[in-house]
């Protein structure tokens, strides 16, 4: 049996070609040559109108590193963000062969590209989900995070599209999660070490004990209780934080109020004497619109910072302003050194007492501040020791 094969001028390399063969019959052999040629003259026309300006600058504009290459794995796209990744030229990758430009190897250390070649061969796959690869670069190797997805035209792989990304955020990412759990077992360890032990010591020997025994161990159980729930609430309130969920509830609260409720609470929880604070307020304050359960938490967070890391007197200040309420917490100790003075509000971050605690109340209070729209800054107080000061805007409810 015998086909008429006509075919449309094609592009080569940009200039214009005769047709595949002349028109009339050719045989079965021919007609397979002829769609080879074909395929080979379509996949040029594809390398050539995809390096149009119009689209590279398309690509240039994406923020991550985009290399495109065609079916043969000639590259035809290398965006401004991969050439800054990689430190390659643009213009000297362009046209060469992805594994000439691009040298990924697995962690086995087999060529990326010939490793996926049964992949790019079947009609159904679409890509390859993200994975890390190593680019032996011209300086030294260096670790990507790489997604392929595949262009197919009827079934026939037409382009390769890679997505690279540095490893160094997701690294930062499973860091700070690697710190989050360290911390959870390590603070969770000694109160339920201590929760069991007194627990298990009553429960074995109730009949030995005296009633001022037994009230000694029931209120340490008590206090440790207390001191897991704290914890447990710092990390919901970090993971709303983090993932931009707070929740505000906001009403017209007097701030002054607040604060002498949780000195009271410091005195009457054993945790500071009276003594140990002194409280002023100059001046009146404007109508407040707060959320007060956050402003408390805030307080909470800055009085406890005062009284395990500081040391003398702690001096709480009230001040009003025309714009709102500014709150100062101050101590006696030894102050925040000024080069720490940036990394005090971030996670886990203790100062060099390494004292009890999650290093989380710091990074709340700042969160829970800025929510409402407010700043808090960490200076030096006139006692030498640390001073946090937090400032919240006056307003009002909206009506609509």
């Amino acid at each position: 049996m015998t086909h008429a094969v006509t075919s449309a001028p094609t592009r080569v390399s940009g200039q214009a070609a005769g047709p595949a063969g002349a028109a009339g019959e050719v045989n079965g052999a021919d007609d397979g040559q002829a769609g080879a040629a074909a395929s080979s003259a379509a996949a040029d026309a594809v390398r050539s109108d995809a390096v149009a300006p119009a689209l590279t600058a398309a690509y240039d504009g994406l923020p991550d590193a985009v290399v495109v290459t065609d079916a043969e794995g000639v590259v035809l796209v290398f965006n401004a963000p991969a050439a800054g990744l990689t430190n390659i030229d643009q213009r000297a990758a362009l046209n060469r062969h992805v594994t000439e430009v691009l040298p990924l190897v697995d962690e086995r250390g087999n060529d990326w590209w010939e490793a996926s070649g049964a992949g790019r061969r079947l009609p159904r796959v679409t890509g390859q989900p993200e994975r890390r690869l190593t680019f032996a670069g011209p300086a030294h190797d260096h670790d990507f995070n790489v997604t392929v997805r595949y262009t197919r035209d009827a079934g026939r792989l037409v382009q390769v599209a890679l997505c690279l990304r540095d490893t160094a955020s997701r690294e930062r990412i499973e860091r700070n999660r690697s710190d989050l759990v360290a911390t959870v077992a390590h603070e969770l360890r000694s109160p339920l070490t201590s929760v069991k032990g007194f627990t298990a010591t009553l429960l074995a020997k109730w009949e030995r004990f005296t009633d001022e025994q037994k009230k000694l161990m029931l209120n340490t159980v008590n206090t440790d209780a207390d001191r897991v729930t704290r914890l447990l609430t710092e990390l919901l309130d970090v993971s709303r934080i983090d993932a931009g969920r707070i929740q505000m509830r906001k009403q017209i609260a007097d701030p002054t109020a607040i604060l002498r409720r949780v000195l009271a609470g410091k005195i009457a929880s054993g945790a500071a004497g009276a003594d140990k604070f002194v409280f002023q307020q100059d001046g009146e304050l404007p109508e407040m619109w707060i959320d007060p359960d956050k402003i408390e938490q805030v307080l909470h967070n800055l009085v406890d910072n005062a009284l395990r890391h500081g040391a003398g007197t702690v001096t709480v200040v009230v001040r009003g302003t025309e714009t709102g309420a500014e709150v100062s917490v101050a101590d006696e100790g030894d102050g925040v050194p000024e080069a720490n003075a940036a990394r005090v509000f971030t996670k886990f971050w203790r100062g060099a007492s390494r004292g009890n605690g999650t290093g989380l109340g710091l990074y709340i209070a700042k969160a829970l501040i800025e929510a409402h729209g407010g700043t808090i800054t960490v200076g030096r107080a006139t006692g030498g020791g640390a001073e946090f000061r937090f400032f919240l805007p006056a307003g009002a409810p909206v009506f609509t």
